[in-house]
Formats: C-alpha cells, sequence, structure tokens
C-alpha cells in the first residue's frame, strides 16, 4: 500500500488525495496572499482598524495571541476591554498571574465581578495553571502573564490546549519573546504612544502586515496622579494611564 502525506494528512492512494479547496479550508493552512480561515467566528476586538487586520475579523477563537511588550499601562487592557464584555457574558474570565493586583472597582466597569477569576501562580505554574483552566473548557477568556523563562514546550501545550476552546487566550510577554519562535497564531508587539496604543502585527495566519496600526485607547488618569493616589503594587486595571 503507497502511503503519501499532504499538508500532514497521510492517505493511501492518490484517488483519496483531499482536494485543494478541503486543504485550504484547515485553520492551518492558508494562501500566502489571503487569510487564513478561521475554525470558530472570532471575537470583534471593537476597534475597526485592528478587526480588518485580523484574520476572521478579530481576536481568534482556539488559538494562542501573544502581545509582546516590557511595561505594563500602555493600554493594553483596554485593548481588550471589548472583547472581554463579549466573553464574559458566556462564561468567566480568568486572569492567570496579573503582574499587579486587579483593582476591583476598575474591573467592574469592564464586566461583572461574577465574572472574574484572579489565579495567583509563580513560575512553571503559571503555564500549568493556564493549561488546567483551559482542559476545564469553562472559560470565557483567558489572559495569562508567562514569565520571561517559558520555554516553546510550554508554549505547544498552550497551543493545544486552547484548540477547540471557544475562549480567546490573550499571552503577554516580554519584548525578547519576539525574537523566537512561537505556535501562537497571532502574535503583536505593543508600545505606548502619545497618540494612544501602536500595534505591530508581527504574526498572523495571512498575508505579513507591515503597516503599524495606532489605536486610541481610554487614559482617564495620568500615570502621576494614578500613583500618588493607588497603593503600592495595585494597577487600576483595565484602564491604561497615561505616560
Amino acid at each position: 500500500m503507497k502511503l503519501q502525506y499532504l499538508a500532514g494528512v497521510v492517505v493511501t492512494s492518490a484517488s483519496s488525495l483531499p482536494s485543494l479547496q478541503n486543504v485550504l479550508l484547515r485553520p492551518d493552512v492558508w494562501r500566502g496572499d489571503r487569510f487564513a480561515t478561521a475554525p470558530m467566528a472570532a471575537v470583534a476586538s471593537g476597534f475597526e482598524t485592528l478587526d480588518a487586520e485580523l484574520p476572521g475579523g478579530g481576536w481568534p477563537r482556539g488559538a494562542l495571541t501573544e502581545l509582546l511588550s516590557d511595561a505594563h499601562g500602555l493600554g493594553e487592557l483596554s485593548l481588550l476591554q471589548a472583547a472581554l464584555r463579549q466573553c464574559a457574558g458566556q462564561a468567566p474570565v480568568a486572569l492567570v498571574a496579573p503582574p499587579y493586583l486587579a483593582h476591583a472597582p476598575a474591573w467592574a466597569g469592564c464586566l461583572p465581578l461574577e465574572r472574574l477569576l484572579l489565579v495567583q501562580a509563580r513560575g512553571a505554574d503559571i503555564a500549568w495553571s493556564a493549561e488546567a483552566l483551559l482542559g476545564s473548557g469553562a472559560l470565557g477568556a483567558m489572559l495569562v502573564w508567562l514569565p520571561v523563562q517559558t520555554d516553546t514546550r510550554c508554549l505547544r501545550r498552550l497551543q493545544l490546549a486552547a484548540e477547540g476552546h471557544p475562549a480567546p487566550v490573550f499571552v503577554f510577554r516580554p519584548l525578547a519573546a519576539a525574537r523566537s519562535a512561537s505556535p501562537a497564531g497571532l502574535r503583536l508587539v505593543l508600545a505606548g504612544k502619545p497618540e494612544g496604543l501602536q500595534l505591530r502585527i508581527l504574526k498572523r495566519r495571512g498575508p505579513p502586515c507591515n503597516v503599524p496600526l495606532l489605536l486610541e485607547v481610554p487614559r482617564p488618569v495620568s500615570r502621576a496622579r494614578l500613583l500618588d493616589r493607588m497603593a503600592p503594587g495595585v494597577l487600576a486595571v483595565p484602564y491604561p494611564v497615561e505616560a
């Protein structure tokens, strides 16, 4: 019996080869000049400019989305606010190992607090906790802050756990991780600008995007005023602060 291999599919004869059209329907296969077909409906980001650049027209489900930056409070949580509000209507939203203590009154403006799950973990337990939560199948969305030393094997395990799960998974990693390969389907580099939040699409399941996007995000309180009135180690999220 002759075996043939095509796009990850083993077939027993030429007559049983899948058609090119069927192969292109797979979410992990796409033409270089167009977006991949999303296995599940995406979650709108709330920014039309951004949705137009994302395969499926929004944040992907069943795949990791990496947000790469070396700073906090750039507007990264306001970027996700509209999506989290949608997802919280379906199931709880999990925050795994956030770098600062979540400020309940600020989060209450985004979603019901009874829909917010806060998980404190350190080191290797962070990826393990995220994987276990995804395995439960009971999440509306997940935000996880991974440490610098997270290796590709952990990321692959997380990606496998995310596949088929309806919850979008947002992974925060340091900017240095941009130089390393990742199984994430979408990777964005974030930078704070006076006009708002700048996004550079490092990887997407589609053609390259060479033009950075600049989005206006809410910045209701300046950093100086916020730090003056806030206890140490507490970040009023999801609202970012001005530089």
